[in-house]
């Protein structure tokens, strides 16, 4: 029986379940109820048990300039004694639906392994970039004031700040404050940080889990509004590496920290084996869908000429939801044009080239995770090559980043 999680008996199941699956080891009971509490939570009984629970937060996915709303899965857990039945993929294809009528026109998550959520329509984004280095090698002019400390009982204050961050494509957004207030109460923290004097709002920061008295650290997210408060931000990093040999640092979408390096391939090839190994690191494990086509099309708007094509798009999440539901996916045939002015209506032009795609692979060509022809390569994504071709010019988006681990 899938049902929304109920406070009054599952608590007990919900923190088992998360025993089980080894999320505890870095986490608490009370970091559960908060996640749990924040948005949508839904279970799968069996036997009169929770077995499987799927939470989910609001929040926005960035496209381009605009905040589309989104729903954000926050967790998706199965105990021991329920693997292989199929309950995590309709507990989380119901919870894909339940958003939807919530209003959020995207979903996203980050996935445990590629090619299981896909199963509900969803596709993977691009490589997060994640670049350790020696803080005392990093190339940065100037110096810095001294900075504020932040400590866990600062967390709707940091939380404010990372609302108000500028969101570059593809960012995520997690409205409730359980967002930041869970990772900085999982294990050991410090943040660093700077207030306007004006009005005393954190302005520029970062948090950081430190490791050990020689690192890695890893910086689990920085926040800055313009250039010179990233690289201050930079410069208080760079005071740690007297005695910090290897820090960890995700890069932001419009960064290349290597940049920042004084000679990164000798600090790579010096530290290899070592512990504190300097590297770079690139892998693609956030994914999305597009929940509502016309929404989505309405606030999609690129420079150049307009393509206009039929799109067959197929919806694998109708197979995990119940026969009933209202909504059960957004598989169709549609009359799409992509430009400065986009649109998706129902129906088929038969003077027009045809696009066949999943929706997973169409939301990643959507987002400009890559291209449509090498999509077509490596994704259900296929049409004629002077289709593809087009919307390779056409489609031209910064690559987009995730920002907020959730």
């Amino acid at each position: 029986m899938l049902r929304p999680f109920d406070p009054t008996k599952d608590r007990d199941a919900t923190i088992r379940i998360w025993d089980e699956v080894g999320w505890l080891e870095f986490s608490s009971e009370e970091i559960v109820n908060r996640w749990v509490d924040a948005g949508r939570a839904m279970v799968a009984e069996v036997a009169g048990e929770a077995e499987c629970l799927v939470c989910t937060a609001p929040g926005t996915v960035a496209y381009q300039n605009e905040a589309l709303p989104a729903s954000l899965f926050t967790g998706v857990t199965t105990s021991r004694v329920a693997r292989k039945q199929g309950l995590a993929l309709r507990v989380t294809a119901r919870c894909v639906m339940e958003g939807v009528q919530d209003g959020a026109i995207v979903a996203a998550l980050g996935m445990f392994e590629q090619g299981f959520y896909n199963q509900v329509g969803f596709g993977s984004g691009s490589y997060e970039i994640a670049v350790t280095l020696d803080p005392a090698r990093l190339n940065v002019p100037g110096r810095h004031r001294t900075p504020e400390r932040l400590t866990k009982g600062d967390s709707a204050v940091v939380h404010a700040a990372r609302l108000a961050r500028p969101a570059a494509h593809g960012n995520c957004t997690v409205f409730p404050e359980v967002g930041s207030w869970g990772p900085m109460n999982e294990g050991k923290g410090f943040g660093l940080g700077y207030r306007d004097k004006a009005t005393g709002e954190l302005t520029h920061h970062f948090w950081c889990k430190p490791r050990g008295e020689h690192g890695p650290y890893r910086i689990a997210w920085m926040v800055y509004h313009n250039r010179e408060q990233f690289l201050e931000l930079l410069s208080v990093i760079r005071s740690i590496g007297d005695q910090v040999r290897a820090i960890k640092i995700p890069e932001p979408a419009d960064i290349q920290l290597q940049d920042m390096m004084q000679q990164p391939f000798k600090q790579i090839q010096i530290s290899d084996k070592s512990g504190v190994a300097a590297g770079i690191d690139a892998r693609a494990h956030f994914q999305y869908r597009i929940c509502d086509l016309a929404a989505c099309m309405a606030r999609t708007h690129l420079p150049g000429e307009r393509v206009t094509f039929n799109l067959e798009l197929t919806d694998p999440i109708a197979t995990h939801l119940p026969e009933d539901s209202a909504w059960r996916g957004i598989a169709g045939i549609y009359r799409v044009t992509l430009g400065p002015e986009s649109e998706s209506v129902v129906g088929h032009d038969a003077g027009l080239p045809t696009l066949h795609a999943t929706v997973g692979a169409f939301t990643r060509l959507w987002l400009g995770v890559k291209p449509a022809t090498g999509l077509s390569l490596t994704d259900d994504l296929s049409g004629p090559s002077d289709l593809l071709s087009q919307l390779d010019r056409l489609i031209r988006l910064p690559t987009p980043r995730n920002d907020w681990d959730y």
